[in-house]
């Protein structure tokens, strides 16, 4: 897939997706076939109205960009943080992009003139990922960025659970006299590989405060070495949790944090692989060789909301933190 590649649009409805996140909207063009046309990023407003116009301005630079007429869209999904109802398009308690309650389908679609889904941006990015991995079993997604957060992929649909919440397991408490969460709770995943905890722990000034702990960990300084270890055992615990309590067949890691490399990935798997040396039953289970990483930069999250935009969607209400 190429992100200007150019495709015969006869007959052939565009699909847009966009990843709107606290700083800037991801936004892609895919033909029905799953062929992306054109990629394009444009930084985040701020507020209801902002939001609202940053998508549908997205839109018709896709559309001038990729060579196609704003009448070729078929459908828009848009993937946002937040507490999100996929079946009214209404996103509650996005705090990062300024919004308390916004109706966003009903907005971008009487704008455009199409038919607008909206989707939890983590759940979005997981089916993306699916797809875009060619997964046709289970998997689960493990977005490890400034927070963590997951989203469960079976048979190509996202797998909710009951409430909206199967797979989040960033606020999975693995130590109760562990640093303070955001959420309440002590020890939570998330407080481990999180980027935000991290970097509030790490407490230096830099633009790359996680690199920057692990340039100095490999450089011997032992606070660096003790929070890389945090990254990779609460990377690990993640893992761990999304395969024992779905058994998902592959673990896809994306989010910020994947622009480490296999410095992330190897030292996940080599906390999982000591983690599993005194237990033949966790041995068994090959958690080390379930994982992978995205490449850093991957379309994942706009790519899985064009999915989500040309689905009918279901009346769930989908959080995560």
């Amino acid at each position: 897939m190429t992100r200007d590649t150019l495709a015969d649009l006869t007959g052939r409805p565009v699909r847009v997706g966009l990843d709107v996140g606290g700083t800037k909207i991801d936004a892609v063009a895919v033909t029905s076939d799953g062929e992306i046309i054109v990629r394009r990023r444009r930084p985040t407003g701020w507020g209801d109205d902002a939001v609202v116009s940053g998508i549908v301005e997205v839109v018709r630079e896709l559309a001038a960009e990729g060579g196609f007429a704003p009448s070729d869209v078929g459908s828009v999904g848009v993937g946002i943080p937040g507490v999100v109802d996929s079946g009214t398009g209404r996103v509650l308690h996005a705090v990062n992009l300024g919004v308390e309650s916004l109706d966003l389908a009903d907005r971008v679609a009487a704008l455009l003139m199409v038919p607008v889904r909206v989707e939890n941006d983590v759940k979005a990015a997981a089916l993306g990922a699916a797809v875009l991995r060619g997964v046709s079993g289970s998997m689960a997604y493990l977005n490890l960025g400034t927070g963590v957060a997951a989203g469960i992929v079976i048979d190509g649909e996202i797998w909710r659970g009951a409430r909206g919440t199967a797979g989040e397991v960033g606020h999975l408490s693995v130590d109760p006299n562990g640093r303070l969460c955001g959420c309440g709770q002590r020890g939570c995943i998330e407080t481990f590989c999180g980027g935000g905890a991290l970097a509030r722990a790490w407490n230096r000034p830099g633009p790359l405060p996680v690199r920057e702990i692990l340039d100095a960990a490999e450089s011997g300084d032992e606070r660096a070495a003790a929070l890389r270890a945090d990254l990779f055992h609460g990377g690990a615990a993640a893992v761990r949790a999304l395969v024992l309590s779905a058994d998902v067949e592959r673990v896809i890691i994306g989010g910020g944090l994947t622009a480490l490399g296999d410095r992330l990935s190897d030292g996940i798997r080599a906390s999982l692989s000591a983690g599993a040396a005194a237990s033949p039953f966790m041995r068994s289970l090959h958690l080390d060789e379930r994982i992978e990483i995205l490449p850093a930069g991957s379309p994942a999250a706009a790519f899985g909301a064009a999915m989500v935009g040309a689905t009918t969607p279901s009346k769930e209400t989908v959080s995560h933190g």
